[in-house]
């Protein structure tokens, strides 16, 4: 079977009518990502921005994973992690193609927020992180709305293999 033949059956079930609705979802947690983060880019002033006594924005550029996991100063290690997490996305996005309708939800929040992390990756060679939740000295680490819809898709996920019956 040709690439041709196989990348055109992908699409023919990628944009069928029972997909759309989560197509939707990955764009818009793609929007709501970009626009936090051309927020945070356009305002952002170099200095920490005091919200409560809880949260602070305060502008990181992350060049590793999660949690900065694997940062180096290498581009050949930064170009293998990207391609890596590039092919994460292929591999996610034919599961979400072939899923049951609940997982596709979840393949869909999961997918919108690492197409956003992706594309940072691409176009700043870093993702910015921006929230800074913290109690007291204690600070978690740094995220961005991406990683939020990345948390929450995963979490559903453990949840719904693990605890929850079919």
């Amino acid at each position: 079977m040709s690439f041709l033949k196989i990348f055109k059956e992908f699409k023919d079930h990628l944009f069928r009518k029972e997909n759309i609705l989560n197509l939707i979802i990955i764009v818009t947690i793609f929007i709501l990502d970009r626009l936090s983060k051309l927020s945070i880019l356009k305002n952002f002033n170099e200095s920490t921005y005091f919200v409560n006594d809880f949260i602070n924005f305060d502008l990181i550029w992350n060049i590793g994973i999660g949690f900065g996991l694997f940062s180096t100063d290498s581009m050949v290690i930064y170009n293998i992690i990207t391609l890596i997490i590039a092919l994460v996305i292929v591999i996610l996005l034919y599961i979400f193609v072939i899923s049951e309708s609940i997982d596709k939800v979840i393949y869909a929040i999961i997918l919108g927020g690492a197409l956003g992390n992706f594309y940072d990756r691409i176009v700043y060679k870093a993702v910015p992180d921006f929230v800074d939740l913290h109690y007291n000295n204690f600070h978690w680490f740094t995220f961005n709305v991406a990683d939020i819809f990345i948390t929450i898709g995963i979490i559903t996920f453990v949840v719904r293999s693990f605890f929850i019956k079919n």
